[in-house]
Formats: C-alpha cells, structure tokens, sequence
C-alpha cells in the first residue's frame, strides 16, 4: 500500500504544478512535465511489480 500512496501524492504534487503552469499560459511545459510525470510513475511502479 505504501508505493500506492507515495504514487498518490507524486502525481497530487506534480497535477498542482501543471495547473499552475496552465494559468500562466505555458501549455506546453504543463503538457511535458503531466507526460514526465506519468512515465516515472509507470517505471516506478513496473520495478516495485519486478521485485515481488
């Protein structure tokens, strides 16, 4: 449960920087960090599922 919560407040962190970014108008650089973001996310989590 733990990796689902630390998962949980990565990206909770990282979607409050994208907003932020998307009120100043940088579209792109919110885009790129969402995308970032994920692909960490999805790494971290396929490495916790290859040491069970």
């Amino acid at each position: 449960m733990g990796l689902y919560r630390e998962l949980y407040f990565k990206l909770f962190g990282v979607l409050a920087d994208a907003v932020e970014l998307l009120e100043a108008g940088n579209v792109w650089d919110a885009k790129r960090l969402l995308i970032r973001t994920q692909q960490e996310a999805e790494e971290r989590y396929l490495e916790a599922e290859e040491k069970r």
